[in-house]
């Protein structure tokens, strides 16, 4: 109980450091916004205006003023700076906000714990994939829906990793409810299911969807990576 308990101190603390770099992140983008606001601030040129007619004497060297004003074109410059510093601050902290997200991962699925559960499919013919619900020793873990973007990339030989948890040493059983449409345009349910042996290192299943063209119709297996 103490191991489990410093494992998920771990992973808050992970995970609040993942929301602190993002905040951070926002920070930087609202002073890329503001930037070019304080660049060039506002001058007093109507007041100038208004002193050169008042003085008629004055206007000739009111008139050579605009001349001899550059600062627009350095206050570009440093924008440029700026923005390419704040690029660069960027890239930090998405690669500390990746770095941090892996961290938490490990913490909260350690590998003598850890089950992963993949997805990949070829199919186009006799089976249009909507949902998967999965199960795990008779407990619902997942019930995931397919957004037709996600349904493209694994029709070009995508994979998808469809579930990630833990279990403990020993037997247990994986359900695969599989929902879509089948041959012409029916609704399509179909199932499979394996009984598997965890050990003490990270454990990998594969469900897998393949056109059979002798049958006419989707096979659905489950392989376990040995």
């Amino acid at each position: 109980m103490p191991s489990h308990m410093a494992l998920t101190g771990a992973a808050a603390n992970a995970g609040r450091a993942r929301a602190l770099c993002t905040a951070s992140l926002a920070g930087l983008l609202w002073l890329a916004a503001c930037a070019p606001a304080q660049a060039a601030p506002p001058t007093a040129a109507p007041a100038r205006a208004g002193a050169a007619a008042a003085n008629p004497q004055t206007a000739a060297g009111a008139a050579v003023a605009p001349a001899a004003a550059p600062a627009p074109a350095e206050a570009a410059v440093d924008t440029r700076g700026l923005d390419q510093e704040i690029q660069g601050l960027k890239k930090d902290v998405v690669d500390l906000n990746k770095d941090l997200f892996i961290l938490e991962e490990e913490l909260l699925f350690p590998a003598n714990t850890q089950v992963a559960v993949f997805l990949s499919m070829d199919v186009g013919d006799f089976f249009a994939l909507d949902s998967v619900q999965l199960k795990i020793d008779r407990k619902e873990v997942i019930n995931y829906l397919y957004t037709p973007r996600e349904l493209e990339a694994l029709l070009r030989g995508g994979v998808q990793r469809l579930y990630l948890g833990n279990l403990k040493v020993g037997t247990h059983e994986l359900v695969a409810f599989f929902n879509g449409k089948g041959p012409n345009e029916r609704d399509y349910k179909r199932g499979a299911s394996i009984r598997f042996e965890k050990g003490v290192g990270a454990k990998y299943l594969e469900l897998k969807i393949d056109d059979r063209q002798r049958k006419l119709q989707p096979e659905f297996e489950i392989k376990d990576w040995e």
